[in-house]
């Protein structure tokens, strides 16, 4: 760290006194737990979610999966990137094992093309949505519901054939 903890502590103080971040970060949660019950009703019968994981103010997520992900140890994330605020599709390994197994299958894939490293906690990720409109949630949860659904169809479509 560059700056002293203090200094650090000091300047979160000073943001959460002026209470933006709290009514924010509430916002985005309960906007992701909106996201996850729309999914739930909206992708094809199979899949089985999990629970909103809020992370750390870098990546809020919640995943979800078929049996054939479950069998092979992967699951879908539908996730809200932070620090560059768009919506993100990642297909995720159980344990860092079953990551780079599908890393070392999927690298040369069309999703990882740009990529030279694995993610860091995925095995590849695509996005969604880029620069999110918040004023019009029903249009936000249509075009990431949509895109999520190819995305997982052809991503499912890769893995199986």
């Amino acid at each position: 760290m560059d700056k002293g903890i203090n200094s650090l502590i000091s300047t979160y103080q000073e943001q959460i006194r002026k209470g933006d971040i709290q009514e924010t970060y509430a916002f985005l949660l309960k906007y992701v737990m909106r996201l996850k019950a729309h999914c739930e009703k909206t992708f094809s019968e199979g899949y089985s979610f999990g629970n909103v994981s809020p992370g750390y103010m870098d990546f809020t997520y919640f995943p979800f999966f078929n049996e054939y992900l479950r069998k092979e140890k992967l699951r879908f994330g539908i996730v809200l990137n932070h620090s560059e605020m768009r919506f993100e599709f990642w297909l995720m390994g159980q344990n860092s094992e079953t990551q780079k197994k599908y890393w070392n299958l999927m690298k040369e894939s069309f999703w990882n093309q740009e990529r030279i490293d694995m993610p860091k906690y995925a095995v590849l990720e695509v996005v969604l949505v880029d620069k999110p409109n918040f004023d019009d949630l029903d249009t936000l949860t249509t075009k990431i519901t949509e895109e999520a659904v190819c995305a997982s169809e052809e991503i499912l479509n890769y893995l199986i054939n």
